[in-house]
């Protein structure tokens, strides 16, 4: 029993952690999808001058669902004292939900109160607390671009009202991007009548990479594109190695567990020396000595992997509400949404995973059980029973 709970334990501690782990990651995709498109295409120079002719050739790419033109730029925030970094994004509030969510996400005011002229800007929550403004109030955007008077040169300023807040959940946007309309920040950052690129949203977004190759394959030479998993490539690679690392470490959970057979099988096998060579004795085989151990060991593997990958399942498709339900006991929240991603504890269970972990752990039980078997099928009768 003991060795069938050190298995079950392993395996159900393992797909519960691979299925938290995957929760975390789809949650996060999700975030950075809601504010980054599927892919973006822009011209060798890092603008979009005639940016309707490239989206009449972009949507003629079958793969391709929708569509918005935008501008960026780096600039720096300032109300009174307080001076902050940020990302400007110029969107078109009458195309930019085709492409992302923000539009979902206004905390304070509206998107729709982007106009061309009202040089209005919707700030992320934490960085409107950061400048200690709100909807309503006035800023000062200072950009990169300067412009020379008999003085010499001086930064371009430009007075901006705050129409509204958004909140993603991650702070690296929440933090430093802000949004204007389209032409005005074409305006601000000195491209009037042009674009920064063409934001796509894809048929699929796990196939960005490959479609984005394909597109560029239809367009001309003086295009370029980029799929989000370029914009994030370091963040996800780091997920997926956190992941890889994660399931090797765990694994050693049921490796011990594996080993606990070993030891109860040898201790076993070292008890029943006697009943050994009497079997022996009575014309059973070293082979079939060896078959009864190992039999024993592989139904204690399977017992304790089929409870363990049942224990699983159920605690992490629950393992959410488990979660709450401790946090309201202990009057303590695990994840603070102000120190971490996400405060919740997300899961997302993966069958492949299950399946990987319980075929793991049924043949690391089998292993186990080889070396107290052959020990077993090697007691000499003679010897055995020389004192008995």
């Amino acid at each position: 029993m003991t060795s069938m709970l050190g298995v079950a334990l392993g395996v159900a501690a393992l797909i519960t952690v691979l299925s938290v782990m995957n929760g975390f990651e789809k949650e996060l995709r999700e975030r950075i999808l809601g504010m980054t498109s599927h892919a973006f295409v822009t011209g060798s120079d890092g603008t979009l001058a005639d940016w309707e002719k490239a989206e009449v050739l972009i949507e003629g790419f079958p793969r391709v669902m929708n569509t918005a033109p935008f501008v960026e730029g780096q600039a720096m925030l300032n109300q009174g004292s307080r001076v902050r970094g940020t990302q400007i994004r110029g969107v078109d509030p009458a195309l930019e939900p085709k492409v992302s969510s923000i539009g979902d996400k206004i905390i304070q005011g509206r998107f729709d109160s982007l106009q061309p002229g009202s040089y209005g800007i919707i700030l992320g929550k934490d960085l409107a607390i950061a400048m200690g403004v709100g909807t309503g109030d006035k800023i000062t955007v200072i950009t990169p671009h300067v412009t020379p008077t008999p003085a010499g040169v001086i930064p371009r300023l430009k007075r901006l009202t705050v129409s509204g807040v958004f909140e993603i959940g991650m702070y690296e946007y929440d933090s430093a991007l802000a949004i204007m309309n389209i032409e005005d920040a074409a305006n601000l950052f000195r491209i009037p009548g042009k674009v920064t690129g063409l934001r796509l949203q894809l048929d699929d977004v796990y196939q960005a990479p490959r479609i984005t190759r394909e597109l560029l394959q239809t367009l001309p030479a003086e295009y370029r594109a980029a799929d989000w998993t370029y914009q994030h490539a370091n963040f996800f690679r780091a997920l997926k190695t956190e992941k890889t690392v994660m399931f090797v470490i765990l694994m050693l959970i049921v490796a011990v567990a594996a080993f606990n057979i070993v030891s109860t099988l040898v201790m076993m096998v070292t008890d029943k020396y006697a009943d050994i060579a009497i079997l022996r004795t009575l014309g059973m085989s070293p082979r079939g000595i060896m078959g009864i151990f190992m039999v024993q060991g592989i139904v204690i593997g399977l017992i304790g992997t089929i409870l363990g990958v049942i224990g699983g399942v159920i605690l992490a498709l629950n393992v959410s509400n488990i979660i709450a339900w401790i946090e309201t006991i202990l009057g303590y929240q695990f994840l603070p949404a102000e120190v971490y991603y996400i405060s919740d504890l997300p899961s997302d269970l993966h069958w492949n995973d299950v399946t990987v972990i319980g075929i793991t752990a049924f043949v690391l039980s089998i292993l186990s059980t080889i070396y107290p078997s052959w020990r077993a099928a090697q007691v000499k009768p003679a010897e055995a029973l020389r004192y008995d």
